[in-house]
């Protein structure tokens, strides 16, 4: 009786770990759920401070496609232009 319970609990806690092992790989993984906000992208890029995204501030996919949200092609990405900016195209959801 002694040898079932102490593989029970053997066996439990091996799959408690894998359990939380694979659960915080894939946490690690996940993007956030929504973009973040202009204000948010200032306080992360804008070094001059200036209110505005310049090309040389941004990273990321904002940097990729900066020409298409630079819609007055003032070389800047005001909040204006941000809200109106097409949506990024996400990775297809696996059913």
């Amino acid at each position: 009786m002694k040898k079932i319970s102490l593989k029970l609990v053997v066996v439990t806690v091996v799959f408690m770990g894998f359990g939380v092992a694979t659960s915080n790989a894939q946490s690690k993984g996940e993007r956030p759920q929504k973009p973040p906000t202009f204000s948010e992208l200032l306080e992360k890029m804008d070094s001059d401070e200036d209110g505005k995204l310049a090309k040389s501030e941004v990273e990321g996919p904002l940097k990729d496609s900066f020409d298409t949200v630079d819609a007055d092609e003032d070389g800047f990405i005001s909040e204006e232009e941000l809200k109106k900016a097409p949506k990024p195209k996400g990775r297809g959801k696996k059913e």
